[in-house]
């Protein structure tokens, strides 16, 4: 763990200086969080470049990490210098003295940071009966990401091929796998470096998305709810909980101990809490989320500008972060595409309604694409070129997002609760404000965040009338920005009815508790490890070790289609794994898997087929036994390399 925590920040203090460029007059929390998201960004970027060359050795995690600490030269400047100092000493002063409002501050960090140690323990776990998941969400997942990393680690796979589906390029975004990868050539281990990035990236995102709000609002409280708000999203599960409560007969503590059920998602709910669905699982948004946050930020800023000022002076080091920044952040925003994809996309809508809303900043919004362009259109011309994925079904007209058959506005109202209504007088309160605390040369702020809430609101209306992706529920890596994006406005009226003082504060208490029980219960479902999830046994991980040790790098492993195949954990590839994954990745898999089964059939077709499809060795383990139904005796011709239990690979090429 020591060898992630120390990575961790030495890409971290390296974009700190990154942060003086960047943003004016902000607190050094806030910098350690954008330091950490820009530099594993950055890190991950330049890793995956270098590897092109060397591969993912000492030399390229060297070079990337040296890329990534390079803007510390920053910090030489006096000014610039000078601010950090006094940043600093802002920092060490907050942590003296007793005031209440630095113990409060202390306690909400403090509060989360504990939730989140808790929360992504849980991610991954070694026990002498294999390994294991806490995230009831996590048992597809884990198996692919863990398979993404172990491909770089042990298999060598650059430039890289998709490990479920070997051949094919590996189009899904795996910069943050490959930043753990790097983290484990080093000698950390995969789970101590799952916990230590989750952990932080959980962490800068609360953080990011507290600033954030508070650069719509101007409200601190507001601020400080927002992320309350995200990471315990849920909807009216909380009412069913109730029913599950009085019908088990235990006492609440007990209950509430070992909850029987996940009230977010499941056969009644879609809608699933952040963390248990999405950070836990799909760890490109926990990168990619606080890095679009930081982009959006700075389109706020300029949007809400109507003058920016470009200083020119002689020592151009000495440049306002405004005359560049466009670009620079275009750069950031540029590196999303093997990150988080689905986050470029919502930049994308972004930055076009706001052009469409202030053409006259035309040049602020060209060196913010020139900078995106410049990193984005290599890396999404690499990733299209030779993969396998049909972008064809990603787009299709499905209405409701995933509602089945249930009435679209019952489904949103169980879903949500009371977000949709409270989100409307938000709206409403905001356009009837008459305070002119926030008028910027002349047009209302109140305007500005209303006009800025536009491309947020028309990402929710195409999540509910078009498909985004072959698996309609992959819908909510978009719809979640939505939700992201109507935080600041929810936050900020729930701020103004707890600051009308005490008569309205259990109102305020209130509609935070019927925002955040549902999601609140499944975080703690996870947090107290009710949820013991097998994903690999004992033997699954014995094995493995003897393929790493025994088999080439580079071979082609036939096994069945499912997701936590054994050949996961040795890093090696496989013809094709678990249909789910290949399926919401736009991938035809109907023909492998017809050949998959032909092959475990054995005799002359079967050869042949192996032979075309440089098939090395083939696995039968009690998964190929129940749905593959092999012909064992077929393949006894064959030398065993790896065994273990009910576990055997046979070698069927020469």
């Amino acid at each position: 763990m020591l060898i992630s925590i120390l990575l961790l920040l030495a890409v971290t203090i390296g974009s700190v200086g990154l942060t003086y460029l960047l943003f004016d007059d902000e607190t050094m929390m806030f910098r350690l969080a954008a330091g950490n998201i820009i530099g594993c960004a950055i890190f991950g970027t330049a890793l995956f470049a270098l590897t092109f060359l060397f591969g993912l050795t000492y030399v390229s995690v060297a070079v990337a990490l040296l890329i990534t600490i390079s803007p510390l030269i920053l910090l030489a400047d006096k000014d610039r210098r000078k601010r950090f100092d006094s940043d600093k000493a802002k920092a060490f002063g907050k942590l003296q003295g007793g005031t209440l409002a630095r113990f409060t501050g202390f306690a909400y960090y403090a509060f989360f940071f504990i939730i989140f140690c808790l929360f992504f323990s849980q991610t991954m776990y070694v026990t002498p009966a294999g390994i294991f998941t806490g995230g009831s969400n996590n048992l597809g997942d884990l198996p692919y990401h863990l398979g993404a990393i172990f491909s770089f680690t042990d298999a060598g796979n650059f430039p890289p091929q998709n490990p479920s589906y070997a051949g094919a390029k590996f189009t899904y975004p795996f910069i943050a796998d490959l930043t753990t990868a790097a983290t484990m050539r080093l000698g950390s281990s995969v789970e101590s470096t799952f916990f230590v990035q989750n952990v932080a990236w959980a962490m800068s995102l609360l953080v990011i998305l507290e600033r954030f709000t508070v650069w719509l609002t101007r409200n601190k409280l507001a601020g400080r709810i927002a992320p309350i708000l995200l990471f315990s999203n849920g909807g009216l599960g909380f009412v069913w909980s109730v029913k599950d409560y009085w019908e088990q007969g235990l006492s609440l503590w007990q209950f509430l101990w070992n909850l029987p059920r996940d009230y977010t998602i499941g056969d009644h709910f879609r809608w699933g809490n952040s963390m248990v669905v999405l950070f836990i699982t799909q760890r490109s948004l926990l990168l990619g989320m606080p890095l679009t946050l930081l982009v959006l930020g700075w389109l706020w800023k300029r949007f809400t500008t109507q003058n920016p000022v470009i200083v020119e002076i002689e020592d151009r080091s000495l440049i306002h972060a405004s005359s560049f920044s466009p670009f620079v952040f275009g750069l950031l925003a540029g590196t999303l595409p093997l990150i988080h994809l689905h986050s470029l996309i919502v930049l994308f809508v972004v930055t076009a309604c706001l052009f469409a809303i202030q053409p006259n900043k035309w040049k602020q919004w060209m060196a913010f694409g020139v900078g995106v362009c410049l990193i984005a259109i290599p890396e999404l011309a690499w990733s299209m070129t030779g993969s396998a994925t049909r972008t064809s079904e990603f787009i299709g007209w499905h209405f409701g997002w995933d509602r089945g058959q249930t009435n679209v506005v019952w489904f949103w109202v169980k879903n949500t609760g009371i977000l949709i209504p409270i989100l409307i007088a938000a709206i409403y309160y905001i356009f009837q404000s008459n305070s002119n605390d926030g008028e910027n040369a002349h047009v209302p702020r109140r305007s500005f965040l209303i006009l800025f809430y536009i491309p947020f609101a028309l990402l929710f209306l195409v999540s509910n009338v078009v498909k985004l992706a072959p698996w309609e529920w992959d819908n909510i890596k978009v719809l979640i920005y939505w939700f992201v994006g109507s935080l600041p406005l929810i936050a900020l009226l729930l701020a103004k009815i707890w600051e009308r003082g005490w008569a309205y504060q259990p109102a305020a208490i209130g509609l935070i508790f019927v925002l955040t029980a549902a999601g609140a219960l499944d975080v703690l479902r996870t947090m107290t490890s009710v949820n013991k999830i097998k994903v690999f046994d004992t033997d699954a991980v014995r094995l493995a070790e003897q393929l790493k040790a025994k088999t080439e790098p580079n071979a082609v492993f036939l096994n069945a289609p499912t997701y936590n195949s054994a050949i996961v954990l040795s890093g090696r590839l496989s013809f094709m794994r678990y249909v789910g994954h290949l399926s919401s990745h736009g991938i035809n898999y109907l023909p492998r898997e017809d050949e998959v089964k032909k092959m475990y059939q054995g005799g002359p077709v079967a050869e042949m087929l192996m032979k075309k499809n440089d098939i090395s060795y083939v696995l039968i383990s009690p998964e190929e036994k129940s749905s593959m139904t092999p012909n064992e005796d077929a393949f006894k011709k064959f030398p065993v390399v790896a065994e273990s239990g009910l576990y055997r690979v046979y070698k069927v090429k020469e």
